[in-house]
């Protein structure tokens, strides 16, 4: 569980090695990822989710290079992105709801018109036809 985890280790924040390892209540665990990549890209997936989710106790990160615990991760960017998205979609929804209330305000001045243009040809019909 995410709660156990006591300390996320990066054994060497100056090389890039995918080696690392997690130290949870009553265990120890070592871990190779991939690539060094892979590793850092877990590692603030992982440094994310327990700042999100874990309000207790955090786990600490330690021997990790310090674009995980923030700076410019991918999460970060991610987010911004989303974000952007976001705003983006809401500013077309906007457009979209102005365009469709300019629409329903002619819609309903061309069905007062055309109720106008039906009374006026039926009383001209009538007057007509006596």
């Amino acid at each position: 569980m995410l709660e156990q985890l006591r300390q996320v280790n990066g054994i060497d924040p100056n090389r890039d090695s995918a080696e690392f390892d997690l130290l949870f209540e009553n265990a120890f665990d070592q871990w190779v990822a991939t690539t060094a990549s892979e590793k850092c890209t877990f590692f603030q997936i992982l440094h994310h989710t327990c700042q999100r989710y874990l309000t207790d106790r955090k786990p600490e990160f330690i021997n990790c290079q310090s674009k995980i615990m923030g700076g410019n991760s991918i999460l970060h960017s991610a987010a911004d992105s989303v974000t952007s998205a976001v705003q983006k979609a809401s500013q077309a929804l906007n457009e979209r709801g102005e365009r469709l209330g300019r629409a329903e305000e002619k819609t309903e001045d061309m069905k007062n018109s055309a109720q106008q243009f039906a009374e006026t040809a039926y009383k001209l019909a009538m007057k007509h036809k006596c």
